[in-house]
C-alpha cells in the first residue's frame, strides 16, 4: 500500500464515528446548539481596541484555479499536486474555487460580513511566469483589479508576496530556495510588485509558514511541494538532515533583503508597513512539574517558532538548535552586518495559530514526526492526552486540530515575554469541517455550530492576552471560502463560506457567516 494510501485510511478510520454517526450527530448538535455558549454573543468588535482589524485570508493556490489562463507560468505546486499519490483525494489546484473569475463575487461575500481587511497571496507565476523574469501584465492586471475593487468595497488588502507556490522553473533552474540564486530572484519579484501595487497595499507580507514548507516540502515524506526527502521509498531526491536548515536560512535572507528594499525605496513613499507570517502551536510540557517536560516545551517552541522569530528579534538563531543541529545549522554570524540585517527586519509579526499539544522529552519515530510535523532534532515528542483525557475536542475536518483556546493565550503570552512584545497580527485561524458532501445535505453543511464556538472562545483567548498586555493588531479568519488544502486536497473544510464543489462552485453561507456579521456590526 502507497504511503498516501495508508496517510488516506488512517484519517479516514479517524473520522469513521462521525460518517457513521452522521444522522444522531445531526439531531445532538441541533439540541446542544440550544445550551451553547456560542449561540449567545459574548463578544463583539467593541471588545477589542480602536483600530483592530478584523479580516479573512486565503491563498492563492488554495483557490484562484485558473493555472493556464492569462499567461500564468507553472508553480512547483501544479507538479505536485499531479503526480499521483501526493494529494489524498486525488484532487489537484487547477479549478479549487475558481476565485481568479469570481474575485468580484467574492469581494461582495466580504462586503456582505462587514470584514474590514482581506489578506491573500499574489501568485509569483502569475507576476513572473518563466524564468527569464519577463513580466506577465496580464497578471498585474489582474491583481490590480482585486484590489481596487476590495478598496471601492472599503475592504483593505493585505498582501502576501509568497505563500508556497514557487515557479517551476526556478525550481527547475538551479533548485528554488535550496540555492542562494533564490534571493535575488525574490527581490526582483517583490520589487514589481511593490511597484505595481504598492501605492494601494499598505500591509505586505514577506512569506508565509516558512516553517512549515521548509520542513514538510524538505524532510518527512515530503508532504508538501516540491516533495524532497530522505525516505527513497516516497522520495526520491532529499536530505532530510540538512536541506530544511538551507531552505529556511535563505528564506530568512530572502525576507531580510526585500524587508530593506522596501524601507530603503518604498516605505516613505507609500506608507505601508511590511513583515512576515509565522506559524506556531503552543507547546504545553505534558507534566507541569516536570523539569524535564518543561526542557523539551522550550525546545519544541525553539525548533517551531523560534527557528524563524530568534533571528528576526535577537539576530541568531537559538541556542539548542545550535548546539543539537550543530554545523548542519548554516550560521548567521556574518548577516547583521550586511545591508539586509535580520535582526528588526519587520513591521508587524504575522501569527497563524490553530491548536495545542503537550511535550515531554523523547525520540519520536520517522512516521510520528511525519504526522505532527515536530523535527526530530529537538529530542521531543507530542501528545493530545494527558493521563488519558484529551487536551481539547477534535476538529471535523482535521485530524491535527484539537480546540485548546487557552493555548493561544499562553502561546501570545510566551511571545510578548521572550521575544520583547512585537507588533503582532494573528493571520490565521480557523476551524476544520469534514467534506462529507454528497453524504449529508446542504443545511447540515452549513450548520457549522463547532467553528463559531471555536472563534468564539479564541477570540476570548486573545481579547485575555490583549489585555494582559500583548500588542495584537488584528485577526484574520482562515478561511473566507472551503478551499483546496495543500495534501489533504478538498478533505477538510475551513471556510465560513461553503463551496459547493459539484454544483458549479456556488459559494453559500454557513451560520459562521451571521455570526461574525453580528459579531462585527455591534
Amino acid at each position: 500500500m502507497s504511503c498516501t494510501c495508508t496517510l488516506l485510511l488512517l484519517y479516514l478510520l479517524l473520522h469513521a464515528h462521525r460518517i457513521h454517526g452522521m444522522i444522531v450527530s445531526e439531531l445532538i448538535r441541533e439540541f446542544a446548539h440550544l445550551a451553547s455558549p456560542a449561540a449567545k454573543l459574548h463578544l463583539s468588535r467593541n471588545s477589542f481596541p480602536a483600530g483592530f482589524v478584523f479580516g479573512t485570508a486565503t491563498s492563492a493556490y488554495q483557490v484562484e484555479g485558473a493555472v493556464k489562463q492569462d499567461g500564468r507560468g507553472k508553480s512547483i505546486w501544479d507538479t505536485y499536486s499531479h503526480r499521483l499519490g501526493n494529494v489524498l483525494d486525488l484532487t489537484n489546484g487547477d479549478t479549487t474555487d475558481d476565485q481568479y473569475n469570481r474575485y468580484k463575487g467574492d469581494v461582495e461575500l466580504m462586503a456582505n460580513m462587514s470584514i474590514d481587511a482581506y489578506r491573500f497571496s499574489i501568485s509569483w507565476s502569475r507576476i513572473l511566469p518563466s524564468a527569464n523574469q519577463s513580466i506577465n501584465h496580464a497578471g498585474i492586471k489582474h491583481y490590480n483589479d482585486v484590489i481596487n475593487t476590495l478598496l471601492s468595497k472599503g475592504i483593505q488588502p493585505y498582501v502576501t508576496l509568497y505563500h508556497w507556490d514557487l515557479p517551476q522553473e526556478l525550481q527547475d533552474k538551479y533548485g528554488g530556495w535550496l540555492h542562494n540564486n533564490i534571493i535575488d530572484d525574490f527581490l526582483l519579484y517583490a520589487n514589481t510588485c511593490f511597484e505595481a501595487f504598492g501605492d494601494r497595499v499598505k500591509h505586505w507580507i514577506t512569506i508565509n509558514e516558512p516553517y512549515s514548507f521548509s520542513s514538510q516540502g524538505y524532510a518527512g515524506f515530503g508532504t508538501q511541494a516540491p516533495g524532497r526527502c530522505s525516505f527513497r521509498l516516497r522520495c526520491g531526491e532529499g536530505n532530510s538532515s540538512t536541506e530544511p536548515y538551507i531552505v529556511a536560512h535563505h528564506v530568512l535572507l530572502a525576507h531580510a533583503s526585500v524587508v530593506a528594499l522596501y524601507k530603503e525605496k518604498y516605505q516613505a513613499q507609500q506608507g505601508g508597513m511590511i513583515g512576515i507570517t509565522l506559524d506556531s502551536r503552543w507547546y504545553e510540557p505534558l507534566n507541569g512539574t516536570n523539569d524535564e517536560d518543561e526542557k523539551a516545551s522550550n525546545r519544541a517552541l525553539d525548533f517551531h517558532l523560534g527557528w524563524f522569530l530568534d533571528p528576526l528579534i535577537f539576530g541568531d538563531y537559538p541556542n539548542s538548535m545550535k548546539e543539537l543541529v550543530g554545523d548542519r545549522l548554516p550560521s548567521l554570524q556574518h548577516i547583521n552586518n550586511t545591508k539586509f540585517p535580520l535582526k528588526n527586519s519587520f513591521d508587524f509579526i504575522g501569527l497563524n495559530h490553530y491548536t495545542t499539544n503537550y511535550v515531554y522529552p523523547g525520540e519520536p519515530s520517522y512516521l510520528i514526526a511525519t504526522i505532527h510535523n515536530i523535527n526530530p532534532d529537538g529530542h521531543f515528542d507530542v501528545s493530545y492526552d494527558r493521563n488519558g483525557k484529551s487536551i481539547g475536542s477534535q476538529s471535523h475536518g482535521a485530524t491535527w486540530l484539537y480546540v485548546v483556546p487557552w493555548g493561544f493565550k499562553k502561546l501570545l503570552d510566551y511571545i510578548r515575554v521572550r521575544y520583547n512584545n512585537p507588533p503582532i497580527i494573528i493571520t490565521e485561524n480557523g476551524y476544520a469541517d469534514l467534506n462529507e458532501s454528497p453524504l449529508i445535505s446542504l443545511d447540515h453543511a452549513l450548520n457549522d455550530l463547532e467553528r463559531i464556538e471555536y472563534h468564539q472562545e479564541y477570540l476570548s483567548s486573545l481579547l485575555s492576552a490583549i489585555k494582559n498586555g500583548s500588542d495584537v493588531r488584528g485577526y484574520f479568519v482562515w478561511s473566507l471560502l472551503d478551499n483546496w488544502e495543500w495534501a489533504l486536497g478538498l478533505i477538510p473544510r475551513f471556510g465560513v463560506y461553503f463551496v459547493d464543489y459539484m454544483d458549479n462552485l456556488k459559494r453559500y453561507p454557513k451560520k459562521s457567516v451571521a455570526w461574525f456579521q453580528q459579531f462585527l456590526q455591534n
